[in-house]
């Protein structure tokens, strides 16, 4: 008989998330994307201070961090499309200008693996395109409005985790890139069949401007969760935060 499906501890990761709540950048964010008026809506109450909007907002970001977590589906996929839809060309999008975009020697890379995890430690470039790989047409979705349709490939993430001996029963796996940008998702997201170790576009090898050597690929989260040019993995049941979820982004930041 095989192995119960891994469930998500969702009360448990919604408590880890909902501690990370109370930053001012937090609040602040909160308050220039909700009005006020809006907040009296929804709470039904009088928000005249900022303590109260700061709990009304907290609250706000919790049922939705809440709710993602517990509809999120590990075997339900997101759309796939023919490579006739493909979006020529598909937009770059950063906290930098393209001018910005790091530059990382291949030659010297290597992805490093930490916390919970028992296998190898250290892979280059060469190993990573070594191993099996899968492509898929998906749609990235802006949290800015936009979306556009591209043709990626890579490792199939799970398979990665399983080749490398991660505990699968943490609940966070950590993205640090070469950027200074950092995110974090939660270990079903990390197993979900369509989360790929991104190593090319389009056929051709990652482009710089979408996040050469590699990114992580997640159809079913928004493309602020789907960090580019990494260059470290952390298998923790700490909880990660992230560069714009401590800015008030949601965490689990699902399309």
């Amino acid at each position: 008989m095989p192995a119960p499906a891994y469930r998500p501890d969702a009360a448990s990761i919604v408590k880890d998330a909902r501690g990370e709540l109370q930053s001012f950048a937090r609040r602040l964010l909160g308050k220039r994307i909700l009005t006020l008026g809006g907040l009296m809506l929804l709470s039904g109450c009088d928000l005249k201070t900022d303590k109260s909007v700061e709990t009304m907002l907290r609250r706000v970001s919790a049922f939705n961090d809440d709710a993602q977590a517990r509809l999120f589906d590990p075997r339900e996929l997101a759309p796939t499309y023919p490579e006739s839809m493909i979006t020529q060309p598909f937009p770059f999008n950063a906290y930098y200008d393209i001018d910005q975009v790091p530059v990382v020697d291949p030659q010297a890379y290597r992805l490093e693996l930490k916390g919970r995890v028992k296998g190898k430690a250290r892979w280059t470039l060469a190993e990573l395109r070594a191993l099996p790989q899968q492509s898929q047409v998906t749609r990235h979705i802006c949290i800015e409005g936009w979306s556009a349709i591209g043709k990626w490939g890579g490792v199939r993430f799970s398979d990665f985790l399983a080749l490398v001996e991660a505990d699968t029963t943490a609940k966070y796996v950590a993205l640090h890139c070469a950027d200074d940008y950092w995110t974090s998702i939660d270990m079903p997201t990390a197993l979900h069949p369509q989360t790929q170790l991104t190593l090319t576009y389009d056929g051709n090898i990652l482009p710089a401007r979408y996040g050469f050597p590699m990114k992580l690929r997640m159809p079913t989260k928004l493309g602020y969760k789907n960090p580019k040019h990494i260059v470290a993995i952390t298998i923790t049941n700490e909880f990660p935060g992230g560069y714009w979820e401590n800015q008030g982004y949601n965490w689990f930041g699902g399309s």
